[in-house]
């Protein structure tokens, strides 16, 4: 597939047909196991001499698809499907830190990421350092020679300042420490690997799904890293590794590809962990991935003229969207979303929290719902319900305060919609 625009790769990259029954459409492989050729070639998969399917929890046929067609769409030379987008964060993480390592990540997270990173990950041994992506050289102080690599989300929910990949990902390869996105919120819209990140990771539960009825994550590899250039800086890739008879990864896969990170992650944390995609989980998501570019330019369109009318609301004390930011933070927009902001966006209203709870009360078309990314319109208080488990502190610092509302706009008509707010936020003065 020689095509690099992103509206032909959804459709094509990654497969043709089925070689066996010649079906356009990819099959749904629901199958735990596959028969082996051969000892000889059992003996090969085992040791990693050959690639290819061995058992459900490491690979399958129709995960195998999606991996190739989000890998194509993303720039990056191969992927991982996990069981759910924490799946994906975890492992991106985990593959790299050991007992006694750091990351320094975002403060700018998803409730449930800070949550993983701040407690689960702590009981496990491994620190995260939260530093303030308005200032890129947070990310240099913060390092010390435990620090195995940076993370952070392209588009952070809830205050939807675009983060500084390019300049995060020059201090980290002076270091050589990788900047891992996590570009949940922006596919399409931004490609992290063209600012210089090494690793992406999503939940495809969202946009790329887009239907809401299915729970995913992937993890893709750049390719562009030089794990080998400072060994002692990324040792799970540059020491022997026992539970493959002492494998080098960086050295090991050389045959292969550039793909270290990608195949270590697969072999050991995957296969160990098991946290495999369902294949008729893949195939859902590659149906949504089909009219991600579709959806992307509508979500964009449709969440802008949302901001724009809730900006003119005397009821509304502050409107969170991309293009309504000012100072650094248009100059991210302008730098990282030239080709729309997608759907996101937030709101205050001037009643506080019990103005907010009101307006979510009062909401007929828009969901009640914790998910982003659905052809559907949703709304939920994150306060309460996804930053609940933070401090009020940690919300404060992620940008969540008790007013703050949050919108995902779907793909009805934008009449619709914009019905449905004004009504509920007459509702909300009580």
């Amino acid at each position: 597939m020689s095509s690099k625009h992103p509206e032909t790769l959804a459709l094509h990259a990654g497969w043709r047909r089925d070689s066996a029954t010649h079906s356009v459409a990819v099959p749904i492989y629901q199958t735990t196991s596959f028969q082996f050729d051969s000892a000889e070639q059992a003996a090969n998969l085992f040791s990693l001499k050959e690639l290819g399917n061995i058992y459900t929890r490491i690979m399958n046929p129709t995960c195998d698809v999606l991996e190739k067609r989000l890998a194509a769409i993303e720039g990056g030379v191969a992927a991982l499907t996990v069981a759910s987008g924490q799946a994906a964060s975890a492992f991106s993480v985990q593959n790299l830190a050991r007992i006694g390592d750091n990351v320094v990540s975002s403060t700018d997270l998803y409730g449930g990421t800070w949550n993983l990173f701040a407690n689960t990950l702590k009981d496990q041994g491994i620190e995260v350092r939260f530093v303030d992506p308005n200032d890129p050289e947070a990310f240099a102080r913060a390092t010390d020679d435990r620090t195995r690599a940076y993370y952070a989300e392209t588009l952070p929910n809830p205050k939807l300042v675009p983060f500084p990949i390019a300049e995060v990902a020059a201090i980290g390869r002076s270091f050589g420490i990788p900047l891992i996105m996590d570009n949940t919120s922006a596919p399409l819209l931004v490609r992290p690997f063209d600012h210089g990140a090494a690793v992406v990771m999503y939940s495809t539960t969202k946009y790329i799904g887009g239907h809401g009825n299915s729970i995913g994550g992937v993890v893709i590899d750049g390719g562009n890293f030089d794990w080998e250039a400072n060994p002692a800086r990324q040792p799970a890739l540059n020491t022997p590794d026992p539970s493959y008879h002492g494998a080098v990864w960086s050295q090991a896969v050389k045959p292969l590809g550039p793909i270290a990170y990608i195949l270590k992650m697969r072999v050991t944390m995957l296969r160990d962990l098991g946290a495999p995609m369902a294949p008729f989980n893949a195939f859902l998501f590659l149906q949504g991935l089909e009219t991600l570019p579709l959806r992307m330019r509508e979500h964009s369109r449709n969440a802008l003229a949302v901001a724009n009318f809730l900006a003119e609301r005397r009821d509304v004390s502050r409107v969170i969207h991309p293009a309504h930011h000012k100072g650094i933070g248009a100059e991210r927009t302008a730098k990282y979303l030239p080709k729309g902001q997608g759907g996101l966006m937030g709101f205050e209203l001037a009643g506080g929290l019990t103005a907010g709870q009101r307006f979510i009360d009062g909401l007929k078309l828009f969901y009640h719902v914790a998910n982003i990314g659905d052809a559907r319109s949703l709304a939920i208080h994150p306060a309460s319900t996804t930053h609940s488990q933070l401090t009020e502190s940690e919300q404060a610092a992620t940008g969540v305060t008790p007013g703050y509302v949050r919108l995902s706009v779907g793909l009805e008509h934008i009449d619709d919609i914009l019905d449905d707010l004004s009504q509920a936020l007459d509702g909300a003065k009580g």
